[in-house]
């Protein structure tokens, strides 16, 4: 379904510590739209009836039903690099734009 690195349940946990969010779960969706087809975000959020659920590396990552499809085989990574540093998320199965675009997802 979803994966999350450990390197991005580490920074998750220490947000989730700072801000109070104890209790939320992380809440990623695909929406159209972005110069993939797909856009990307996350959040802190309650727990749906009709969501999928995944606990990875102790983070409880929910996922509505109509991103489901959309998320399969997604990674939720942190990185961080000369421009900066953030959440990542990889989705194998997003295609490819070729128009130079950050197609890759980063939040």
């Amino acid at each position: 379904m979803i994966t999350v690195t450990e390197k991005a349940a580490e920074q998750l946990k220490t947000i989730i510590a700072d801000q109070g969010m104890e209790g939320k779960s992380l809440r990623v969706y695909a929406e159209a739209g972005g110069c993939s087809g797909v856009r990307y975000g996350m959040g802190f959020d309650d727990k749906q009836a009709d969501d999928q659920v995944v606990t990875q590396e102790g983070i409880e990552v929910v996922i509505d039903p109509a991103s489901v499809t959309m998320m399969d085989g997604s990674v939720i990574d942190y990185i961080q690099t000369a421009r900066g540093e953030g959440f990542q998320i990889r989705n194998p199965n997003a295609p490819s734009c070729g128009s130079g675009c950050d197609c890759s997802g980063s939040h």
